[in-house]
């Protein structure tokens, strides 16, 4: 067997940047939005990637990394299928939280709140901005389920590409489309030296009020 990783070992004195109440925005949406932006300019590796955490209805937590598609006044977006594990999950207990890191700006963003499906009005605008053979894939994943061997999906591809290979424009699933995540809770993290991180946390008092702090690292 070979010898044991030394994970413990491996250190990174983070020195880049630094994060401030006098510097930040009230609104941590917009604050978000501005990261964001540097993480883009930054050419970040998959800026729009976050850890999506769910729960079922006992607590039992389970996470994937899902991509961002929209930033709103009042939340994220992101889709995937109705009837995926984090769907059922979001279905019994309608909380989650959200990650990103950007290793390259030596940032992250932790976002918690309620989920709710969006309109189907922008599930379809969305849906039918993918490429063909995205939309074809959402008909054809039947996600999370058990399948003996990958020839099931590309027969199911088959199938759905033929069925629709006569129509212009290729329906969104009804199993398939968008969530907000409406944060009540933002937290930003900027990595300093010796591990004294900045820590900023917004919280929301009110519909429109939020409350910052500073946190310990």
């Amino acid at each position: 067997m070979d010898a044991p990783l030394s994970l413990a070992d491996i250190r990174i004195n983070y020195s880049l940047k630094e994060l401030s109440l006098e510097a930040v925005s009230r609104d941590p949406l917009q604050q978000f939005q501005t990261w964001m932006q540097e993480a883009l300019t930054a050419k970040a590796d998959e800026p729009t990637a976050m850890t999506l955490s769910t729960a079922n209805a006992l607590g039992r937590p389970t996470a994937r990394v899902v991509l961002l598609k929209a930033l709103e006044k009042e939340g994220f977006i992101f889709y995937t299928n109705y009837e995926s594990r984090k769907g059922q999950q979001l279905l019994e207990n309608p909380f989650a939280a959200l990650t990103f890191f950007w290793p390259a700006l030596e940032r992250q963003v932790r976002v918690e709140g309620r989920v709710e499906r969006v309109s189907a009005d922008i599930s379809d605008a969305y849906f039918h901005s993918r490429p063909r053979g995205s939309q074809i894939g959402a008909w054809s994943s039947p996600q999370s389920q058990p399948i003996s061997d990958r020839t099931i999906l590309e027969n199911l591809e088959k199938e759905y590409s033929n069925k629709f290979k006569e129509m212009e424009v290729v329906p969104r699933p009804e199993h398939w489309g968008g969530y907000l995540v409406k944060p009540d809770r933002i937290e930003f993290w900027q990595g300093r030296q010796n591990r004294l991180h900045d820590r900023l946390l917004y919280e929301l008092e009110s519909n429109t009020t939020w409350h910052i702090q500073r946190l310990a690292p």
